[in-house]
C-alpha cells in the first residue's frame, strides 16, 4: 500500500512553527505520511508574485488532503481571501469546527462538546451582487441559498451526527425575517431531518442561539447553519472553550479536504517561539479521523489533554510561561 501524501501549507507568521509542531506529533504517533510542502499567502506572494500559485493548487488537487497553517491575505483592494478562494476552487462546501473543553484552559465553561457545521460556498459569502452606488451612499450584497446547497450541508450534518453517535442536530436560521433565503435553508433542512429519525432535530433562530450558547452551551451537540451565521457561531463556540487557539477547522468537499488552524497568523509573535500549536494539532486530529485513523487521533488528543490539564510546559495563553517547542516536547513525551 502506498503511503498517504499530505499537502502541507506552513502559512505565514506563526504558521511554520505550529505546523512543524503538528507534523512532529503526527510522525511520533506513527502515521508514516509523506509530506509535500507548498506555499500560499504572503510567503508565496514574495516568492512568486501570487497568493495562490498554480503549483500549490496542483498539489492540493493531486493529494486531496491538505494541512494548513494560518495565511495572511493582504488587506485592501484587489486581494480576495485565500481561504474563500480555496473553498470555491475545490468546492469545499462543508466547514466543520469542533470545540471540546480541555481541563486547564482559561475557559468559562466545562463539558462543552459542540460541532458547528457551516455551509461554506453560498449565503452572504457567495460574492454575488456586491455593488456600491456611484455616489458611495448605497451598498448592496446578494445572499444566495440553493436547495442543492442546503440539502448537501444538512445531509453532511446529520451523517456526521450519526457517525459520531451524537443525539441532536440544531438547525440555526433567521427564517422569521429572511423568509426567502433562510426560509429555503430551514425548509430543506427539515426535509433532510425526516430521513434521520434516530437523531433529534431542533430549530433555533440565530439570535436566540447566540444567547443560549452563552447561557447554557451544554444543551448543544451538532449545529448546522448557513455561511455567515456559521462563521459567527463557530467563533462564539471557540470562545466557550478558551479561544481560537483551541479551535481547529476542516473544509471538506466531495473528494478533497483542507484541515487548518482557524486563528490568524499573529505576526506580532512570529519567530518568537511563543505560539500555542494546539489549534493545528487539533486540526491534524480531525484529519486523522477523516482518514479513518481514529486510534492515532485518540492518542494525540489524550496526550494534548494531559499536557494542558497538568499545565506541563504550557504556553502563555494557557496560563504557562513556555514556548511552542517546549509545549510540543511535552506532547511528544506522552506519545
Amino acid at each position: 500500500m502506498s503511503k498517504q501524501t499530505i499537502t502541507v501549507i506552513k502559512g505565514d507568521g506563526i504558521g511554520p512553527s505550529i505546523v512543524e509542531a503538528a507534523i512532529q506529533v503526527l510522525d511520533k504517533v506513527g502515521c508514516e505520511f509523506e509530506y509535500e510542502y507548498v506555499d500560499a499567502g504572503l510567503t508565496a506572494l514574495e516568492k512568486t508574485g501570487e497568493l495562490l500559485p498554480q503549483a500549490t493548487l496542483d498539489a492540493i488537487t493531486r493529494n486531496k488532503i491538505t494541512l494548513k497553517g494560518p495565511l495572511t491575505t493582504p488587506v485592501g483592494e484587489g486581494f480576495t481571501s485565500i481561504n474563500v478562494t480555496l473553498r470555491k476552487k475545490f468546492n469545499l462546501y462543508s466547514n466543520v469546527r469542533p470545540v471540546i473543553s480541555f481541563k486547564g484552559t482559561k475557559a468559562r465553561y466545562e463539558n462543552i462538546d459542540i460541532i458547528t457545521i457551516r455551509e461554506n460556498t453560498e449565503g452572504m459569502y457567495s460574492g454575488h451582487g456586491q455593488v456600491v452606488s456611484a455616489d458611495g451612499l448605497v451598498a448592496e450584497a446578494t445572499s444566495i441559498v440553493t436547495r442543492e446547497g442546503a440539502e448537501r450541508i444538512a445531509v453532511f450534518a446529520f451523517e456526521t451526527a450519526r457517525r459520531e453517535k451524537r443525539k441532536k442536530v440544531t438547525i440555526v436560521h433567521k427564517a422569521n425575517i429572511l423568509k426567502s433565503t433562510s426560509g429555503l435553508f430551514l425548509k430543506t433542512a427539515r426535509e433532510v431531518a425526516t430521513r434521520y429519525p434516530d437523531i433529534e432535530a431542533q430549530e433555533m433562530i440565530v439570535d436566540n442561539a447566540c444567547m443560549q450558547l452563552v447561557m447554557n452551551p451544554q444543551q448543544f451537540d451538532v449545529i448546522v447553519t448557513t455561511n455567515l451565521f456559521g462563521d459567527i457561531l463557530s467563533d462564539l463556540c471557540a470562545g466557550l472553550v478558551g479561544g481560537l487557539g483551541m479551535a481547529p477547522g476542516a473544509n471538506i468537499g466531495a473528494d478533497c479536504a483542507i484541515f487548518e488552524a482557524v486563528h490568524g497568523s499573529a505576526p506580532d509573535i512570529a519567530g518568537k517561539n511563543l505560539a500555542n500549536p494546539s489549534s493545528v494539532i487539533l486540526a491534524s486530529i480531525q484529519m486523522l479521523e477523516y482518514l479513518g485513523m481514529q486510534d492515532k487521533a485518540e492518542k494525540i488528543r489524550s496526550a494534548l489533554a494531559d499536557v494542558i490539564a497538568t499545565g506541563d510546559r504550557t504556553t502563555r495563553d494557557l496560563g504557562g510561561s513556555f514556548g511552542t517547542t517546549d509545549f510540543t516536547a511535552a506532547v511528544l513525551e506522552r506519545l
